[in-house]
């Protein structure tokens, strides 16, 4: 019993002409025996604690009981010739065999145990690096010493970051713990086969109950007889990346499908799939990428195993780290591609790479993209593309302005582990970011002007100062490190017309002119424009608006048409002697006037304006009128 506590055995007992509610709580015989023993050890000795302790445990398995004398229900004894017949004890079942029938009992016995010498281990990894620390979390949280409960515990991260892995290490680290155990890999795959579910659930059952073999005819039909044929039984069940709630619907409904102590892990990309299935919080296991020294090992072992006599100079292994960032999908892959190849090669690969990510990393990662929403798939990409490292509250501005369904959409994005939000910032692995820009570059690879999103510096301005933009174009977003003044035209943005954003950091135009902008346009930041845009006759759908340090001197003449306008940046303009009528812009939330040093006056409207929650008129507002004191609104004012 110590060994089978260990982890090292697994223990099936035999109750030979014995009721195994004699062992269990000590009666007749053992009780009269564990007397003796007190009387001749003492009763607090601590050899006869251990034996009634182990006798208890023992006789709480489940196992085989051998009757004597016939007992059991009439015509037992000719059942048991060619069978057991199964007897209730207490949780327990006990395969019952009647005296005179040895030899089926024996053959019984030796057919069990030669089912559980079936289930081996799994083949987890070549190299499974840092995953011992990892099996040491998830038995905490599996609580192995609890035997009265059912846990369902998830694992859950990004593709190819190793929870599969992880999975199989843990499987088997306790299998033989469970009186039955199953892996169901890729559940996501195999479930939208035809029949797919149902072969999901005969596996699921024979691999449980070795030895026997089930045909399900409906997932229905296969749900419920999981649950008549587990629910007494100690099993281990893992599901392997599963992304979809019915999936887990029709495998692991709920607890009571399940024996005490009976533990189900599951795998998933999405960890909202883990709330909605009732898992606890407490029970939710998050699989991050490995840490700098582990990806060095695991990466090693991969490129140099076998080839020590090439040598690659460190700084070409810290370029693979760099852009792998610790991701094990990404190292294996690298690492085996990589392998026996010279310096040149590698110089060659990482070049390839900074242009178009691997195809085996690309299609693990883009996974988790294909099963999103198409609005949230407009979000992953326009992060992907211009926001990554942004300001997060920013991000929701200039997303909310497009009419995405925003909160959600992020919410959903990071339980897929796709992002995630680090003090304040909206952050993305470097090859998830990659894969999102493939995404964009695969629309068209031959023509930027045919793509939805353009933020390439060679792109970006192929398409402006050709005026050869297209209606597929949604979003541009050019920010050059330094000013740089570059040609472009009135027409350069006429036949985007399903253009939404537009934001070009230092763009100093040369044209002097006013530039045509379609009204579908949500989201323009130009600071240092040369001149103020112009839009089409209609009305207009602009939400944010930055012509920040120009040489405006008023607003644009269409200013009374941008009934949706929220956000106005006109700071740092010298030029500008007069603040705009807000009474146009009824939805107007804030305004920055910040640095407008000639500015002469505050319009009367903006005492009056129900939305306006922040105004800035910092360095101006000692030249402005009417004075704070008329102030009506509740906006948030920003003054020296």
């Amino acid at each position: 019993m110590e060994r089978k506590e260990q982890g090292d055995l697994m223990v099936f007992p035999v109750f030979y002409k014995v009721d195994p509610r004699e062992v269990r709580t000590p009666r007749k015989g053992y009780l009269e025996a564990m007397a003796k023993h007190e009387g001749k050890f003492g009763k607090d000795s601590e050899g006869v604690r251990r034996w009634k302790n182990a006798l208890s445990e023992a006789g709480s398995l489940s196992g085989w009981h051998f009757t004597d004398g016939g007992r059991g229900d009439g015509g037992s004894a000719m059942r048991a010739a060619v069978g057991p017949v199964v007897k209730a004890e207490g949780s327990m079942f006990f395969p019952h065999f009647v005296s005179g029938y040895e030899a089926g009992f024996i053959q019984h016995i030796v057919g069990e145990i030669s089912t559980q010498l079936d289930r081996v281990p799994l083949d987890v990894a070549k190299y499974p690096v840092g995953i011992d620390s990892r099996v040491q979390q998830l038995r905490t949280i599996l609580n192995l010493q609890s035997k009265d409960d059912v846990l369902m515990v998830g694992l859950w991260g990004q593709g190819g970051v190793g929870k599969t892995t992880l999975a199989k290490a843990i499987y088997n680290a306790v299998f033989r713990e469970f009186q039955g155990s199953s892996f169901s890999e890729r559940v996501r795959e195999n479930s939208k086969s035809p029949n797919g579910m149902v072969a999901l659930q005969e596996k699921l059952l024979s691999e449980v109950l070795l030895g026997k073999t089930f045909t399900v005819y409906s997932v229905a039909r296969g749900s419920c007889l999981i649950q008549d044929r587990l629910h007494n039984k100690k099993v281990l069940i893992i599901l392997d990346d599963v992304d979809d709630a019915w999936q887990l619907d029709a495998l692991a409904g709920n607890c009571q499908w399940f024996g005490n102590g009976s533990r189900i892990i599951i795998t998933t990309r999405d960890k909202h799939i883990l709330v909605s299935h009732g898992v606890n919080r407490d029970h939710m296991y998050e699989v991050e990428a490995l840490d700098n020294s582990a990806a060095l090992e695991l990466f090693r072992k991969h490129a140099f195993q076998g080839n020590q006599e090439i040598e690659i100079s460190n700084n070409l292994v810290d370029r693979v780290l760099h852009y792998a960032k610790g991701l094990p999908l990404a190292l294996e892959v690298l690492g085996s591609s990589l392998r026996g190849r010279g310096e040149n090669e590698w110089k060659n690969t990482l070049q390839k790479l900074s242009k178009s990510p691997d195809k085996k990393i690309n299609d693990v990662l883009k996974v988790s993209y294909d099963g999103l929403e198409n609005y949230a798939k407009e979000i992953f990409l326009d992060i992907a593309c211009f926001f990554k490292g942004r300001d997060a509250e920013y991000i929701k501005k200039v997303l909310d302005s497009c009419d995405f369904h925003t909160i959600i959409g992020l919410s959903i994005l990071i339980e897929r582990s796709l992002i995630r939000e680090e003090q304040g910032t909206l952050q993305m692995h470097d090859l998830i970011q990659s894969m999102g820009m493939d995404i964009v570059k695969e629309e068209c690879r031959d023509d930027p002007g045919k793509r939805s999103r353009l933020w390439l510096y060679d792109d970006v301005l192929d398409v402006l100062l050709g005026d050869v933009g297209t209606d597929s174009i949604k979003a541009i977003v050019l920010k050059l490190p330094k000013p740089e003044v570059k040609y472009i035209g009135p027409n350069a943005f006429t036949n985007m017309r399903k253009l939404r954003l537009l934001i070009l950091q230092n763009v100093v135009n040369s044209f002097s002119g006013p530039i045509h902008l379609p009204n579908e346009l949500r989201w323009f930041e130009w600071p240092q424009c040369a001149s103020i845009p112009e839009f089409r006759d209609g009305p207009k759908k602009l939400v944010g608006l930055d012509l920040s340090n120009t040489n405006i001197a008023g607003v644009l003449k269409q200013f009374k048409c941008f009934v949706k306008l929220k956000f106005v940046n006109l700071s740092m303009c010298p030029s500008l002697v007069c603040m705009p009528d807000l009474s146009c812009t009824p939805t107007l939330e804030e305004l920055d006037l910040s640095g407008c040093e000639n500015l002469e006056r505050a319009h009367e409207s903006v005492a009056y304006h129900g939305k306006l929650r922040k105004l800035d008129l910092e360095i101006s507002w000692q030249n402005t009128s009417p004075s704070c004191s008329t102030w009506k609104g509740d906006a948030k004012v920003v003054a020296p």
